[in-house]
């Protein structure tokens, strides 16, 4: 049986960001029950990186979360909400 490659997640954040501290926190608590169907990317919205990816995805707020290079969540989600999206992925 072939294994899949693992889903990119990315999440863009900034430093003196709470609401992106609170995502975070609940990333680490949703995926690991996801196994390794998953791989979290954090992405610094205010590096120079950062402000050129954001800038050409349309992203003006953090937190951001992106799945398989879909914008999927511009704001703090319900754990339910986020699982409920992880597990159409």
């Amino acid at each position: 049986m072939e294994e899949k490659e693992p889903i990119v997640i990315e999440m863009y954040y900034t430093l003196s960001c709470p609401n992106c501290r609170v995502f975070k926190q609940l990333l680490k608590d949703v995926l690991p029950q996801f196994g390794n169907k998953f791989i979290l990317r954090m992405s610094l919205a205010n590096s120079p990186r950062g402000m050129i990816k954001t800038m050409k995805l349309g992203i003006y707020a953090v937190p951001a979360l992106l799945i398989d290079n879909q914008i999927v969540f511009k704001s703090v989600p319900e754990k339910a909400q986020l699982i409920d999206i992880l597990e159409k992925f």
